[in-house]
């Protein structure tokens, strides 16, 4: 018995050594160069832990050091992991050129967002080509109760995920809940999303939905850039062209 237990203790220690790992590579969706001290606070575990999993984490290749700023970043190995992830179920990558296009068209950046829990995240962008441009970091992540592809990701949400968002203990202040709440359902009728300097100064942004063949709703397709060149007039302009491009797209995604 003595026996088992040593090596039930032995499998949960693996297990959390395998967790914290995954928690430090985690880290890097929020920044890409991180020291020992802003990991360490990230993941709320002590330096000397910590140093013992990145230098693992160095030696296999999945992060790489600095050695005159002592930051870490992510290392090869994990862009040769990215590089076996199934075309078929990326649409980041099947929608790429249709994003190039629809970019080329309209002269404003294009994003490409998927919902994750209560957030969302930017899986591909095209930034525009105009000198003053809004520019998109592929992997940020952002709440759900903000920005117009926030609204198109909730509105199409499980009746379970809208009202986890709706109570969250995390929603903004500055954001009025039944305001959203009706917002969701304008998504609904009209099948697109606005935002004006909701999420940042200076931005407006307009978001569809894309849906699979199978029916279900695939990404959210969105245009960004200045307020100085996208008017809420303008952005009601573009939703027509975003919804007939997002219907093209959706043939591409199973």
């Amino acid at each position: 018995m003595k026996g088992r237990n040593l090596v039930e203790d032995d499998r949960k220690l693996t297990v959390r050594a395998v967790e914290r790992a995954l928690d430090i590579l985690l880290c890097f969706t929020q920044g890409s160069d991180l020291s020992l001290t802003e990991i360490s606070s990230a993941i709320g575990l002590h330096k000397s832990t910590v140093h013992r999993l990145l230098t693992t984490l160095e030696d296999k290749g999945f992060l790489s050091r600095d050695a005159g700023t002592e930051k870490y970043r992510l290392g090869i190995r994990v862009w040769e992991l990215s590089t076996h992830l199934p075309v078929s179920e990326n649409p980041g990558t099947l929608l790429l050129p249709a994003m190039e296009r629809l970019r080329d068209r309209l002269g404003e950046t294009v994003s490409l967002y998927l919902r994750d829990g209560l957030e969302r995240v930017r899986i591909q962008a095209v930034q525009s080509n105009q000198a003053i441009r809004r520019v998109a970091q592929i992997g940020a992540r952002l709440p759900l109760t903000v920005g117009a592809s926030s609204k198109v990701l909730a509105a199409y949400a499980p009746a379970e995920v809208q009202q986890e968002l709706l109570e969250s203990e995390d929603w903004p202040s500055s954001v009025d809940r039944q305001r959203y709440a009706e917002q969701l359902k304008e998504v609904l009728r009209s099948g697109y999303a606005t935002s004006f300097e909701e999420r940042e100064p200076g931005a407006a942004a307009v978001a569809v939905p894309v849906f699979g063949r199978s029916g279900e709703l695939a990404a959210a397709l969105s245009l960004s850039g200045p307020v100085s060149r996208l008017s809420i007039e303008t952005l009601a302009d573009y939703a027509a062209e975003l919804r007939e491009a997002a219907v093209e797209m959706g043939f591409m995604v199973p």
